[in-house]
């Protein structure tokens, strides 16, 4: 809705992954060079974590989107707590082979057959796991053996792994010897510092068509980073419903003030019995504290009337401009023909 309210051509804080909204910082440009090599060396696995939503799936689809894809065919699944009898199902699902009712020795033999057609045909086959971290030990060895299909000259498997900081404590297991010795790259990816902060915010806004409108203050910058921790995904929640308030409320120039009205709103929504607690530690009085919960309650629930109103009457206000542009232009089409 405020694409439109602030001349966006698209939504610049959106929550998937969206390469082409790819922002290079120096932990991802870094990262980025650490995937390349890897791919270079078409063999073994390469390992790449970070926090949930550094940025670690945007940083593989713009790998994606690089690739030479009459060279290489590459397949990402996400791992659920998959355990070792149904990854190779979804393996093999992913590049489109038979998996239901067929036996693992079935399941392994197409899988090879597949590896081998695309070597013959000058391809290579990426398989990229996400959220690793939740594969059991049994489940990333069945991985590992894939990685056994080879031709006397190469490799025809390469895999990457993506997952969260816990998924090192994973490899670093003693029944993780083998496939740690397949490991070629691993890299860590960490969130954005300030400065970069603020460019990356810039950089998506511009993506979408920004001409300097909203104007956001340094104050407001810092602000951001200081509540997001430099994540990008928690940056593109903050920044959105900032964008959406500012929508509502016709605002041009965001401040301090502005952002900390959005940060409040998150912790009303999202973390309303902390603010409940937090009271209660500073009045002992249980009828006071009562009292405070009613009035957060009515306080909040006021706050939410009063955006949803300005949002009902800034749709009506577009539907009124659309319904009038539609009405002149059956006007003139009606005059032309007569």
């Amino acid at each position: 809705m405020y694409e439109s309210f602030y001349g966006f051509n698209a939504k610049p804080f959106q929550i998937k992954p969206d390469p082409s909204f790819f922002y290079g910082s120096k932990g991802h440009k870094r990262a980025m060079a650490y995937l390349e090599y890897g791919l270079s060396q078409g063999e073994g696995f390469i390992v790449l974590t970070g926090e949930v939503g550094a940025g670690k799936t945007t940083l593989m689809r713009n790998l994606f989107r690089r690739l030479e894809s009459e060279k290489i065919i590459a397949i990402q699944i996400v791992s659920t707590h998959i355990d070792s009898k149904d990854i190779l199902k979804l393996v093999a699902a992913a590049f489109g082979l038979k998996y239901a009712d067929v036996s693992k020795a079935v399941l392994l033999l197409n899988l090879e057959q597949f590896l081998r057609q695309c070597d013959q045909q000058g391809k290579r086959v990426l398989l990229v796991v996400d959220e690793a971290q939740n594969l059991s030990s049994e489940t990333l060895e069945e991985l590992r053996m894939l990685s056994n299909f080879q031709t006397d000259e190469a490799s025809l498997l390469q895999t990457f792994l993506l997952g969260q900081p816990e998924f090192k404590r994973t490899l670093l297991h003693q029944n993780m010897q083998q496939l740690r010795q397949r490991v070629i790259a691993t890299y860590h990816l960490g969130p954005l510092d300030e400065q970069e902060t603020k460019a990356y915010i810039e950089h998506r806004l511009t993506t979408a068509g920004w001409k300097n409108d909203p104007v956001i203050d340094e104050d407001a910058y810092r602000l951001i980073y200081k509540y997001t921790g430099g994540i990008p995904r928690k940056i593109n929640l903050l920044c959105d419903r900032m964008l959406m308030m500012g929508c509502l409320e016709e605002l041009h120039h965001f401040g301090k003030k502005d952002v900390n009205e959005v940060i409040d709103d998150f912790e009303q929504e999202f973390d309303a019995n902390q603010l409940v607690s937090d009271y209660k530690s500073e009045h002992s009085s249980v009828d006071s504290l009562q009292v405070s919960s009613e009035k957060i309650d009515l306080e909040k629930m006021e706050s939410r009337l009063i955006r949803m109103e300005k949002s009902v009457l800034f749709v009506l206000d577009l539907l009124k401009q659309n319904i009038s542009f539609g009405s002149v232009k059956d006007h003139h089409l009606k005059r032309d023909k007569s």
